[in-house]
């Protein structure tokens, strides 16, 4: 018969892994009271676990960058709830995936599961099945973005908006100031010439409709639709905005006085393009306690 499963040994595991108190006494009852064992049967419950939450919409968590000004890192890391993106576990979880990221230069999820995770004994995957198994949610590494430049300056807004701006030149300043403008105003391309034609001609249509409305001549018309034009290209683009911090000259202008050039930015906001499911907040907390 084997020994009692005593109080000090569920704490001890529950400190080493994490996981319910009642997941901690059933491992090490299922084990005869070998910690070790039953920290590895709550990882392998935890990866069940992970299989059966796999499915469920996870459009809340952070943005994470790691970055030393040379080369950085940028990540989505996903839960369901904004709860769990404030836990502890979650965010040191997302910062040691950045970290990874950063180290290893990966520009893949999938190869970024199968990496070490750093100061961790474990990959990526498994530290992520893990800490599904400690906060009872859904967690998703959903895309990463790695580049290097002669500077590479980023802004972290929160924790729900990062932006990484690779400039031409070494400052630094100026990197992170252009970042922080790209954060609140959206930009969709450097310059107006990267604007698609497609959208263009989209834009186009439309202003030629509410035009035809004015009851102007056509050539009239046709210069209103240029002047629109015109203005809606230095509005999605990141030289024509004016600049946050001095509206009174745009970041193309900024960038001339630093004898600069954007070579791309990379823009991050939890969720986006994540439908979410809208649900009672009393039935939410329900399910959780029912799931776990």
């Amino acid at each position: 018969m084997s020994a009692p499963i005593s109080a000090t040994m569920v704490k001890e595991l529950r400190e080493r892994t994490g996981a319910a108190m009642m997941d901690c006494k059933k491992a090490l009852e299922a084990t005869q009271g070998d910690l070790e064992a039953a920290i590895e049967e709550l990882r392998k419950s935890g990866a069940a676990k992970a299989g059966k939450k796999a499915g469920r919409i996870a459009a809340e968590g952070v943005v994470v960058v790691a970055g030393n000004g040379k080369k950085a890192a940028m990540l989505e890391i996903n839960s369901e709830t904004d709860f769990v993106a404030r836990d502890s576990n979650f965010t040191t979880f997302a910062k040691a995936a950045a970290e990874t990221a950063l180290n290893a230069g990966v520009t893949d999820v999938a190869q970024l599961a199968g990496l070490s995770l750093q100061g961790t004994q474990q990959t990526v995957e498994e530290a992520r099945l893990a800490l599904i198994t400690k906060v009872g949610e859904n967690v998703q590494v959903r895309r990463i973005v790695f580049v290097e430049a002669p500077t590479v300056g980023t802004y972290i807004h929160g924790s729900r908006i990062g932006v990484m701006v690779e400039l031409d030149t070494d400052n630094l300043d100026l990197a992170r100031d252009v970042a922080m403008h790209i954060a609140a105003s959206r930009p969709i391309v450097v310059s107006p010439e990267q604007v698609s034609a497609e959208l263009i001609a989209k834009e186009k249509e439309i202003y030629m409709a509410q035009a035809a409305t004015s009851g102007k001549p056509q050539d009239i018309i046709e210069k209103m639709v240029v002047g629109r034009l015109k203005k809606f290209l230095d509005e999605v683009s990141l030289t024509g905005q004016p600049f946050v911090k001095d509206p009174d000259v745009t970041v193309g202008s900024l960038l001339n006085k630093h004898r600069a050039k954007v070579i791309a930015f990379h823009r991050f906001e939890v969720g986006e393009g994540i439908e979410k499911v809208v649900e009672d907040f009393k039935e939410a907390v329900m399910s959780q306690v029912q799931s776990r």
